[in-house]
């Protein structure tokens, strides 16, 4: 999306020398390929993973008109017939969400085993890979987050199978998931933003694994993203050159993400002052550069899905921004 960006970087490089990251021409590499085409594999579906849930619509009225009339046979069996089919969706989604979990340390180790920097720049695709995950995450836990009836209908499946399991042992047989997968499930649906935290979950997990990488270089990667993203948002003159209106949500997205990220591996986080790595002030001053219906989400996501914002460290002007 949008054209080749310039952004002025530190670490490894020169004052003044240029990093270039292409959100919209990237190509990879024959260096990059395999790990392209193992990550593409799943990224591929993402559109249809996420065209499912904007249709996702539940069933509202006929767990309402089963709860009213609870001695109605044919409401309850209704409620029931409707609910199943959407809940085997659901497992689908939550399914998806393994699938990211699975190829998000393939990007990260790409990224982050030698020079983050000229990982950067050197890896183009790889880089706009990364991205793409962060911006689908983003999305995908904003629609999550203004869909109720997702809970609702899941509530209503696993309240209703424990009575039919209590009415008569055999209508076990009647789950559409498993009792392992509906636990599982349930957990990641009650949280506000379950793909948020399968991917901090994943990238905190990457560090733990990789002993042998220093956690400067997924830091430096983590915060490189931000400062690209934070710069196409900042400078009016590379916003305005974007052709395609949802370029400004794509950079926002991948901000938020990164700086969660971020603040879940670093050790004292995103917001503290002690730590230069993150322009936070600037971040969330860009950020709300570009209103939309979406600001308050991405907001949200830094307020509730961040480790340290609330330390003693991160300063109050910080906190005032995001009050």
């Amino acid at each position: 999306m949008g054209n080749i960006v310039k952004v002025l970087m530190g670490d490894g490089k020169k004052p003044g020398e240029e990093v270039f990251l292409d959100f919209e021409g990237a190509t990879p590499s024959d260096e990059e390929k395999r790990t392209y085409d193992n990550v593409a594999a799943v990224l591929d579906r993402k559109d249809a993973v996420l065209a499912d849930l904007a249709a996702y619509e539940g069933a509202e009225a006929q767990i309402r008109s089963a709860i009213q009339s609870p001695s109605d046979e044919a409401l309850q069996l209704a409620a029931w017939d409707t609910v199943c089919p959407l809940v085997l969706k659901l497992k689908e989604l939550y399914d998806y969400s393994a699938e990211i979990e699975g190829v998000l340390p393939q990007l990260l180790l790409e990224l982050c085993a030698e020079n983050p920097i000229e990982a950067l720049e050197q890896k183009q695709a790889i880089a706009k890979q990364f991205a793409d995950v962060l911006y689908f995450v983003l999305k995908f836990d904003d629609m999550k987050m203004n869909n109720p009836a997702i809970q609702n209908d899941f509530s209503y499946y696993r309240r209703t199978l424990n009575r039919k399991k209590m009415n008569s042992p055999a209508d076990e047989d009647s789950a559409v998931v498993s009792p392992e997968e509906a636990n599982r499930m349930s957990l990641f649906y009650a949280y506000p933003t379950p793909m948020l935290k399968v991917v901090s979950e994943a990238t905190t997990k990457f560090v733990s694994d990789h002993k042998e990488i220093p956690i400067d270089n997924t830091t430096d990667c983590l915060s490189s993203m931000a400062a690209i993203c934070r710069i196409m948002l900042d400078q009016p003159d590379l916003a305005e050159r974007f052709e395609d209106p949802e370029t400004i949500l794509y950079c926002q997205r991948v901000m938020v993400g990164v700086i969660i990220l971020y603040d879940h591996v670093h050790l004292i986080g995103a917001f503290s002052k002690r730590n230069p790595s993150i322009d936070i002030r600037g971040s969330i001053k860009a950020l709300k550069k570009h209103e939309s219906a979406n600001l308050e989400g991405l907001l949200n996501a830094l307020r509730f899905s961040t480790k340290h914002l609330n330390d003693e460290s991160t300063p109050k002007e910080v906190k005032k921004l995001l009050a």
